[in-house]
């Protein structure tokens, strides 16, 4: 079934498809039956045999009976103009849709399908002589209006649904017929228009039906083939971020830390053979040792930090694992782990904001909840959810929190991702951070 947006654009094209289908109408029939009123006015002729027979000057008060003939064309039209606006109106607002939820779509299917039958069946016999008066006539008035409710038909529904519409509206229309009281030998008309009209419409309905399904699968195929385009990129990206990551750390290690090194081993040798004012020089040696141990031990937290992650390494599932089992061996917590199998496929960015968001949250439960146990949960249908929830002591939701930072960054990188960030927690009830994407 198409998005709601999509139906709504197309009930509001058939809206105006059948108000300038009508229009057109009307402008035909003016041209038909006003020159005939014409005619007939000058004529003193009286235009109804039954009123005054023989009379042949008809008093002045029946010559406005000649305009009367067009009360039921003008009827018509008002009726069916006054219906399609109306159609147009509840396709278009957005309360209407609402209200009626998932009957928004058949009720206009209704109306647009029933307003022609109806006015055709009742108003348009008694139309003025014409061409299209007659039983022929009918059919070809009502048939544009009638395509259109089919177009709706084979837009939203089946092939099943399409057929069951074709005979429905023959059997609606001839049901009226009769309840009209139709001569008998008009019937077989009305009978035959009807049959040639439902085979025409099933061919016609399935045909549209294929094209919409084709249509609809095309672009599916397209939605998809431009998400793997973007995940083919974002993968791109990340490994070429992380092979120079890498190729820096090399960098670094035969640099850096090769001089770090040396340096301290040339402060040790100082150190043993310099004995002028040794107090002195052993203390500031002692200085430069302990400063260049420090060196040595950032620069290697740096090479670290600029090697690929566990997420890189392992990828999301094992990551996880592995950032969850090591917080709680280290912190002796109960651990419950609930991992998919297979993991989902997902891009790059995804995957680091759900890692990042773990870690992030797992460092504030071993950090500040004093929780005994946790839990971490990975689900993935329509949608892709972790959720992680501990016994802790909680906090106060209500309390301004701009100042946790922790929490901010979680909420930024949700937002990156597409997702967003859900926090429930009450004083000694324990935190639950839920990211859906």
């Amino acid at each position: 079934m198409p998005p709601a947006s999509d139906s709504t654009r197309i009930l509001r094209l058939a809206a105006w498809i059948w108000i300038g289908y009508l229009l057109a109408m009307l402008l035909m029939d003016m041209a038909l039956y006003l020159p005939q009123v014409q005619r007939a006015l000058p004529q003193n002729a009286p235009l109804n045999p039954q009123l005054a027979p023989g009379l042949q000057n008809p008093p002045i008060n029946q010559l406005p009976q000649a305009p009367q003939r067009l009360f039921p064309v003008f009827l018509n039209y008002t009726a069916n103009l006054s219906l399609a606006v109306f159609f147009l109106a509840v396709a278009s607002a957005n309360w209407t849709r609402k209200k009626l939820g998932k009957f928004h779509y058949p009720v206009l299917l209704f109306i647009i399908t029933a307003t022609p039958i109806l006015v055709n069946v009742f108003l348009v016999p008694r139309f003025p002589p014409g061409p299209l008066a007659n039983a022929e006539g009918m059919a070809l008035r009502q048939l544009p209006v009638l395509f259109v409710a089919l177009a709706l038909v084979a837009w939203e529904y089946r092939m099943a649904h399409i057929v069951l519409f074709s005979v429905a509206t023959a059997i609606f229309e001839l049901t009226l017929v009769l309840l009209r009281g139709v001569e008998f030998q008009n019937i077989y008309v009305f009978i035959f228009i009807a049959i040639v009209r439902t085979i025409s419409f099933i061919a016609l309905g399935i045909f549209i039906n294929l094209l919409v399904t084709q249509l609809r699968q095309q672009r599916e195929t397209l939605r998809e083939a431009n998400a793997n385009l973007t995940h083919y990129a974002s993968t791109l990206e990340q490994l070429t971020v992380s092979r120079e990551r890498n190729r820096l750390a090399r960098e670094l290690h035969d640099t850096l830390a090769h001089s770090l090194t040396a340096l301290s081993v040339s402060l040790e040798t100082v150190k043993a053979y310099f004995d002028i004012d040794k107090e002195k020089t052993r203390e500031l040696i002692d200085v430069s040792l302990e400063s260049t141990r420090k060196g040595v031990d950032e620069t290697r937290r740096a090479l670290k930090s600029l090697r690929s992650s566990d997420l890189e390494d392992l990828g999301l599932g094992l990551a996880l694992q592995r950032v969850a089992e090591s917080a709680a061996s280290r912190f002796k917590l109960d651990l419950e782990l609930g991992l998919p199998s297979p993991m989902p496929s997902l891009s790059p960015d995804v995957e680091q904001a759900i890692y990042r968001v773990a870690q992030e949250a797992i460092q504030n439960i071993t950090s500040h909840s004093g929780a005994k146990k946790f839990s971490l949960r990975l689900e993935h249908d329509h949608r892709t959810m972790l959720t992680i929830q501990d016994d802790g002591i909680g906090f106060d939701l209500s309390k301004n929190t701009s100042g946790h930072f922790g929490l901010i960054g979680m909420r930024e990188r949700a937002v990156i991702a597409g997702g967003t960030l859900k926090v429930e927690s009450a004083k000694g009830k324990g935190t639950k951070v839920t990211l859906e994407i």
